[in-house]
């Protein structure tokens, strides 16, 4: 299951992360992230290392990352953002990105 990220927890679960991590920015009343939750859902029962910020609850990190629009996808490396990716996104591209 993806891990629910908050201000609280991103440094740990997030910056200081040894593995790649997916961050999926989503609203509940979000059309197209109620068709992303289930991939990045997917994503996390295959053993990659996802979490979830609902934009609504965390409006601060939403700022932070300069997310403008939702679904957005943020990839992050070493503590890094290395893709962002806006709307609906395969799991098969997410793969590629989270494996390269």
């Amino acid at each position: 299951m993806a891990k629910t990220i908050t201000s609280q927890n991103i440094e740990e679960e997030v910056l200081k992360s040894e593995k790649p991590i997916l961050l999926d920015f989503w609203a509940t009343w979000c059309g197209p992230c109620m068709r992303q939750g289930p991939i990045v859902e997917a994503l996390a029962e295959e053993g990659y290392n996802v979490g979830k910020i609902d934009v609504d609850q965390e409006m601060g990190l939403a700022q932070q990352f300069k997310v403008m629009s939702i679904p957005t996808l943020l990839i992050f490396k070493g503590g890094q953002e290395v893709h962002r990716l806006v709307g609906l996104t395969s799991k098969e591209d997410l793969k590629k990105l989270l494996d390269e």
